[in-house]
């Protein structure tokens, strides 16, 4: 199974999907990463920008991803791409990845990366005839979900539960990886949180740990 992943920053995919990503890896599944934006100068250091691209490499190694596909748009500036050139730079991943499942950002986060990349995910997946992802989910991400302003009908109202109670320790290395991204406790970006959070989504659940996710579409063929 070929599994995709859309992430609007790096460390997007580690802090939403890390732990089932581990898992996929695990049974044998494909599983690619979609990293929309990057950093730039003069706002970020070029030491930051190439140490962050190590990050991710080193952190497709921890979690088995197979393939990583760097759009490069400006991050936090995505509102300023046209709607059309984004449509089309995601659409050109997923029709040369073929995914069978796609795991996208939520579309109520705070971030505005999150949620056009959310919006264009979904123009990108448009069912088509033979062509389709036959599962797509959005995720949660810790210091972007939680921060939006109540009470909205965007909510992030999980349908979905993945037990990563073998695989949470693999996510805690992964997020380890970005070094110039984890925070200390109580931030949410921090390890005690990400353990916290994957412990709550587990007692949701009956489960030791689990990331939850919102169904987006479902196709049974």
């Amino acid at each position: 199974m070929k599994i995709l992943v859309i992430a609007p920053h790096p460390d997007d995919e580690v802090l939403g999907v890390g732990g089932t990503i581990a898992k996929h890896t695990k049974m044998g599944d494909e599983v690619y990463l979609c990293v929309v934006t990057k950093a730039y100068t003069p706002d970020w250091s070029e030491e930051f920008i190439k140490n962050r691209e190590k990050e991710v490499l080193k952190v497709n190694k921890i979690l088995g991803i197979k393939k990583t596909y760097f759009l490069d748009f400006p991050t936090v500036k995505l509102d300023t791409i046209p709607q059309k050139e984004l449509n089309e730079a995601i659409f050109r991943v997923v029709n040369k990845v073929r995914p069978d499942t796609v795991y996208i950002p939520h579309r109520g986060d705070v971030n505005k990366d999150h949620r056009l990349v959310f919006e264009t995910a979904m123009v990108a997946l448009r069912p088509k005839l033979g062509g389709a992802a036959r599962k797509v989910l959005s995720y949660e991400t810790l210091s972007e979900t939680e921060w939006a302003a109540p009470p909205t009908e965007d909510v992030f109202t999980p349908n979905v539960y993945v037990d990563i109670s073998d695989t949470l320790k693999t996510k805690l290395n992964a997020m380890s990886a970005y070094k110039s991204e984890l925070k200390e406790y109580p931030h949410p970006r921090s390890l005690k949180s990400i353990t916290a959070l994957a412990n709550k989504r587990g007692t949701e659940a009956g489960l030791k740990a689990a990331e939850a996710f919102i169904l987006v579409r479902e196709i049974s063929r």
